[in-house]
């Protein structure tokens, strides 16, 4: 193979079929080699690109950082935290981030902070990236709010989460009783981006309920799912749960057409 270029997707060295393969995935593919090993090239990206996991995972959610004072401000948001009380007890006790803390429980049913019985209540949860958090929660939460005013919906108070696992949404439905709950969520860095974020729903979740129950649009990022198109699924999903009265595997996704609005 031909010495690996700056840019394996522009090179004309490459046939054409290699270069469109690669236009189109993330994944490193038709790289080369250097006798049994990757190119010092695809090495150092595959170096870079772990190193950038890593620190996603262990990073710690900065409101003010991550999101701005004024973004902050707009939707007042507030951050509780599960019973993980150290990013170390929140990735060797994945338990223990099911579970609000004492203190979380009380700000969020006290004094009205987060309103009952919303139509859909959006919760933003740290998870295993702070970094896709950061890049993709700001513009889709407009547009999810936008897209649920739309519909008449009566939305809660949005709020963040500090070591949150999936499984908070059940204590959300038991505290906050929404119809339907979407958690905005980090998911697991990859070698391929550190920035891809989840949306699960759950119609009226509550003690009981597994991962079966649930539905999840993933891989929202810049390369992935694009916000606009994550909002759009995300408001429709939520319309069919509110329909059907149901949520999980037993739920088709009606995707929305291309060019249609959250609506």
């Amino acid at each position: 193979m031909p010495d690996e270029p700056d840019d394996l997707t522009a090179s004309s060295e490459w046939p054409e079929i290699v270069r469109r393969v690669r236009t189109h995935t993330p994944a490193r593919l038709f790289a080369g080699r250097a006798g049994a090993a990757y190119r010092t090239h695809t090495q150092m990206e595959l170096r870079k690109a772990h190193a950038a996991a890593r620190d996603a995972v262990r990073a710690e959610l900065d409101l003010i950082r991550d999101f701005g004072a004024a973004f902050v401000d707009r939707w007042k948001l507030f951050e509780v935290s599960t019973q993980a009380s150290n990013k170390d007890e929140y990735l060797l006790r994945p338990d223990l981030g099911r579970r609000f803390s004492a203190d979380a429980r009380a700000e969020l049913t006290g004094l009205g902070r987060v309103p009952r019985s919303a139509d859909l209540q959006i919760a933003i949860g740290d998870g295993l990236s702070v970094r896709a958090v950061a890049k993709q929660v700001p513009s889709l939460l407009d547009l999810l709010v936008e897209g649920a005013r739309e519909r008449g919906w009566k939305i809660g108070q949005p709020f963040v989460i500090r070591h949150c696992r999936v499984g908070i949404l059940n204590e959300i439905g038991e505290l906050l009783a929404p119809r339907v709950a979407v958690l905005l969520i980090g998911e697991r860095p990859g070698l391929a981006t550190s920035e891809s974020l989840s949306a699960y729903l759950a119609y009226q979740p509550d003690k009981n309920h597994t991962d079966a129950n649930r539905n999840l649009i993933s891989n929202i990022h810049t390369d992935g799912v694009q916000t606009h198109d994550a909002a759009r699924r995300i408001i429709s999903l939520a319309a069919t749960m509110m329909t059907t009265g149901s949520s999980g595997y037993q739920l088709r996704e009606e995707l929305p057409s291309i060019g249609s609005s959250a609506h």
